[in-house]
């Protein structure tokens, strides 16, 4: 992703450059796929954030929360790239703050530094112990434990096709990129793998308060192992902040979804595979049909004023398809430097390991495609929701491929006529005479040193 889209950033581009490198079917199916995913997952942050006010009341209508989140993020997403990256910070720096606070709590708290005193350290780790059993006993439970655990965290590891989205709007993007890139990986890395960690030392799996609060549908914070912990060890006041950062994490993502899935369809629209009208931009460069499409699909967060429709908001999330696109369209990209003499040495950034690593990446994120809903198939464990939402996109996409396919004749692109230099000479021009301005204040430049 990051070597592709330092190279050619323009807009939408993990999914223009499918169709480019790969098949313009190709490329019309990783668009609707992942927009179709990104306009579906705003309305579940919505309900989410609704959820998380009710732990504190639920004394204002769910519909008015609704509402009002809704327009905080059309206006947020109606302006330029320049304020969507700043409101997306303040939000983002919630969740960097809940993510290390947590990892802090967790390793303060286990050395005994807690009301009751209790040095508990690794004792869940041991009793019950770190691997629950699921669907079986034994070492099959335990395989089928991390199997569960496996699939649930697949689809949390987001970010660089997020990054890429802003591509087309971000300044200097060759150089801010790149950055960006190189920085990203090391600190989703530290904070999944401490977080797990964190989770697991704080809860055993077994947890009565844990289980009633997933069963009963409790609202807010009150499902997370932190604040089961916090109850446990009688700390006070903790839990209703973690809940104020969980909220500034979902009213994040939701932005986030909103920017994404508009993108995605301008880029459909761009290459003459959505209605034309859906170009149509502002004179800051958004493109206000489409964000406006996905801000009316979001009403149907409104039906969880009936009662038990959320489950409605999720059935179609398959976020590894669009890993398995972009890893199959690098394989594509690398071929092509390959065979037409393009030295990987002059790309602005230049990834290890290649193609290897995309393959590997590819084999294994098909692999937990087909696996995220292996329990429907265990005996006694059928469920049609569950079905639908863990195959619907599978299903999906090949129809969307091979219909545009037949309908538009396209073939697969052979190597040596991959165009990878289309619009290369105007970005390296715009990179040449790039001027960056300076920092507006010594806060925004203690900023930069600190996130840029």
């Amino acid at each position: 992703m990051a070597e592709m889209v330092t190279y050619l950033p323009i807009s939408s581009p993990f999914i223009r450059l499918a169709g480019r490198f790969v098949d313009e079917a190709f490329g019309v199916a990783a668009g609707y796929n992942f927009f179709i995913l990104e306009a579906m997952l705003v309305p579940f942050e919505l309900v989410a954030c609704n959820l998380i006010i009710r732990y504190w009341s639920d004394i204002v209508p769910t519909g008015a929360v609704i509402a009002i989140i809704l327009v905080f993020y059309g206006l947020l997403n109606v302006f330029a790239v320049k304020y969507y990256g700043e409101s997306e910070f303040w939000l983002a720096l919630g969740k960097v703050i809940l993510a290390v606070g947590l990892i802090i709590y967790t390793f303060v708290t286990m050395l005994g530094a807690n009301p009751l005193h209790d040095r508990f350290g690794f004792r869940y780790w041991r009793d019950p112990g770190s691997f629950a059993e699921v669907y079986s006993t034994g070492s099959l439970g335990s395989f089928l434990g991390f199997l569960t655990c496996l699939v649930q965290a697949s689809y949390t590891v987001a970010g660089p096709d997020y990054l890429s989205m802003a591509a087309g709007e971000t300044e200097n993007p060759r150089v801010v990129l790149r950055s960006a890139y190189n920085k990203v990986f090391g600190r989703l890395m530290a904070f999944f793998v401490l977080g797990s960690m964190a989770v697991g030392i704080n809860a055993p799996y077994n947890s009565q308060e844990l289980a009633d609060a997933y069963n009963n549908n409790k609202p807010g914070a009150a499902a997370s192992p932190y604040v089961v912990a916090m109850n446990r060890l009688q700390i006070r006041v903790l839990p209703d902040i973690v809940n104020v950062l969980i909220l500034s994490a979902c009213l994040s993502a939701g932005n986030s979804y909103v920017y994404c899935a508009s993108r995605s369809l301008f880029g459909l629209a761009l290459e003459g595979r959505a209605p034309r009208v859906l170009t149509r931009c502002t004179k800051n460069g958004v493109p206000i049909y489409c964000v406006l499409l996905v801000l009316a699909i979001s009403l149907i967060s409104f039906l969880q004023v009936s009662s038990g429709s959320a489950v409605v908001l999720t059935w179609f999330v398959s976020i590894l398809i669009n890993f398995c696109v972009i890893a199959f369209t690098y394989t594509r990209f690398k071929k092509a430097c390959d065979v037409q003499g393009l030295s990987r040495d002059t790309l602005p950034y230049k990834g290890r390991w290649q193609p290897f690593l995309a393959w590997y990446a590819f084999s294994g994120c098909i692999t937990m495609v087909f696996l995220n809903g292996y329990s429907v198939f265990i005996h006694g464990n059928w469920n049609i929701a569950n079905f639908f939402f863990s195959y619907t996109m599978v299903g999906l996409f090949p129809v969307l491929y091979f219909g545009w396919k037949i309908l538009k004749r396209t073939e697969f692109i052979k190597a040596e006529n991959i165009d990878v230099r289309k619009d290369v000479e105007e970005i390296e021009e715009y990179t040449r005479n790039f001027v960056p301005g300076p920092p507006a204040n010594p806060f925004e430049k203690l900023l930069d040193k600190l996130f840029g």
